[in-house]
Order: C-alpha cells, then sequence, then structure tokens
C-alpha cells in the first residue's frame, strides 16, 4: 500500500482498519476501525482533511479527494466526511462532501464540492450529485443530475447493517490470505 504524508500530516489509519496493499492514502487522512480500502482506491487529503468513520468500506477504483481554500471556494476550502457504515461502490467520486451514516453510493456515482448526504441515503450507480446539493434521509436518489426516486424500503435500509458487516468480515479474510501467501 502507499501511505504518504504530505506537508507534515500523515494518515491516522486505525489498526483494526484494512488498506489493500494496491491503494493510495495521503495527507491529513482519519479512517476508522473496522473500515476498509480496496485495490486502485485513491484516499487524498492533501489540501484539506478527510474523515472516515467505522466499518465503511471503499471500494476498488473509487476516487476521494478534498478542495483547497481559496478565492473560488470557502476560505477554509471543503473537507471530506464520511460517516459509518457507508459502502462506496467501485469507481464513485467524492469530491469535498460530506456522507451521513449508512449510506450506500452506487458504482461510478460522483458526488461534488459541498454535497450534504444524510443518513440512510442510496445513490444509486451512475448517478451525479452536483455541488452544494443537500440530499434528505431515507430515499434513492438516481439521475444526473440527481432527483428523488422513491422511500427506502425496510429491507433496504437493514442492507446498510448487514453490507457493512460483511466487508468486515471480507477485509479480515483478504488480509489473512495476502498474508498466507506472503
Amino acid at each position: 500500500m502507499t501511505i504518504e504524508a504530505f506537508e507534515g500530516k500523515s494518515p491516522d489509519i486505525h489498526p483494526q482498519a484494512w488498506v489493500s496493499p494496491h491503494a493510495y492514502v495521503s495527507g491529513d487522512t482519519v479512517i476508522g476501525a473496522d473500515s476498509s480500502v480496496w485495490p486502485m482506491a485513491v484516499v487524498r487529503g492533501d489540501v484539506n482533511y478527510i474523515r472516515i468513520g467505522e466499518r465503511t468500506n471503499i471500494q476498488d477504483g473509487a476516487v476521494l479527494h478534498v478542495t483547497h481554500g481559496g478565492p473560488f471556494t470557502r476560505p477554509d476550502g471543503l473537507p471530506l466526511i464520511v460517516g459509518n457504515d457507508v459502502i462506496i461502490g467501485h469507481s464513485a467520486v467524492l469530491h469535498a462532501c460530506t456522507i451521513g451514516n449508512r449510506c450506500l453510493i452506487g458504482m461510478g456515482a460522483i458526488i461534488l464540492d459541498g454535497a450534504i448526504i444524510e443518513d440512510d441515503t442510496i445513490i444509486a450507480a451512475g448517478a451525479l450529485v452536483p455541488p452544494s446539493k443537500h440530499l434528505t434521509s431515507g430515499f434513492l436518489w438516481s439521475g444526473r443530475p440527481v432527483t428523488q426516486s422513491r422511500a427506502l424500503s425496510d429491507k433496504e435500509l437493514a442492507y446498510f447493517t448487514y453490507s457493512a458487516a460483511y466487508y468486515v468480515e471480507l477485509a479480515k479474510r483478504t488480509a489473512a490470505s495476502i498474508a498466507s501467501n506472503t
């Protein structure tokens, strides 16, 4: 894995988190307990900070980044904050946004600067969340740009906890498999 400091700030990865040997994590980034970062994912906390909660998985090829402060943004820029029990699908892009707890970000979804995704939300595969858009809890959001599609079912709401627990175990199995092959 590539773990790099940026301007004196190094990633703080919880000992119970797993980062693939083929992922990149840098800068002012905190990754919580039992979270996982899968191959080819990029988590770049260089010009602002990234905070990732517990039991969150960042799947293959996802890109997580932040925005610097300046005359065309806020003076202090925008961080990236991701809650607990979040599933970030393959090739998703999260840029300087806030993701609540128990969310599913579909494969290839793009969430832009200043967007706020409340708890218990699904962003459909391929969806585009525009800058500063605020998505309310309990719904499936889809489209480019996103629109509210429908309320989530009880089964979908239960899936968040199930999926987070599944990825905690899969990360442990993957780490053990890698260790046994060396």
